[in-house]
């Protein structure tokens, strides 16, 4: 999968030099592609960022998922021309408007007192109700490409490493650092392969004439 989301980024006229972070059991796996820069990835997304970003001497930075493999050249050149329209705003990402209704839920063992549960934590199916129906009228669903100035990326990045090793995505640093990062509007085809059953779609889109 990363090789499919380098071959995008190569095939960008935006991008002038690609690092990828990876464990140090794959190295072999990018000696011979001298078009790479790469650096070892951290514990957590942020580490293997700020990682990545010490290799970094342009004005922006794109960081990607590569279990994101279906972006498009068009895609980051998007992003690119949207961040250049606004020149006072830190950052860009792609993002997609959500389109199902969304149930905050409960654990309902814990009724009487305030424990919420989050998406992250194992509570058994029987043991969640829907606490409130939440309005999606102004919800997005985050994805990558994000673009950013890179001194706003490197500003946000150095803050406390527990605080910044606990984000989910980078933008959600550079807006608690008080930039203005904006949305481009993408559609569900840029998904995130987590289950095998996207690795197969993916795998069909992308053998598809012209690819995704």
């Amino acid at each position: 999968m990363i090789e499919w989301s380098l071959d995008a980024f190569r095939a960008c006229d935006s991008v002038r030099a690609i690092v990828v972070a990876i464990p140090p059991e794959s190295d072999q796996a990018f000696a011979d592609q001298t078009d790479l820069g790469v650096v070892w990835g951290g514990a957590t997304r942020a580490q293997s960022v700020a990682n990545g970003l010490e290799s970094v001497d342009t004005p922006l930075v794109a960081i990607h998922d590569a279990a994101r493999p279906l972006l498009t050249p068009d895609l980051i050149a998007a992003l690119v021309g949207r961040l250049a329209e606004v020149p006072e705003a830190a950052g860009v990402i792609a993002a997609t408007p959500v389109i199902d209704t969304i149930k905050q839920a409960v654990d309902r063992r814990s009724y009487g007192g305030s424990s919420a549960a989050s998406g992250t934590e194992t509570v058994p199916d029987a043991a969640l109700a829907i606490e409130r129906t939440v309005d999606r009228g102004r919800l997005w669903a985050a994805q990558t490409p994000q673009l950013f100035r890179t001194a706003a990326l490197r500003e946000a990045l150095a803050v406390d490493p527990a605080r910044r090793d606990a984000a989910t995505d980078e933008a959600m640093l550079v807006e608690e650092a008080g930039g203005t990062v904006l949305l481009h509007a993408c559609g569900p085809e840029n998904f995130k392969v987590t289950t095998p059953h996207d690795l197969r779609v993916a795998e069909s889109l992308l053998s598809r004439p012209g690819g995704a």
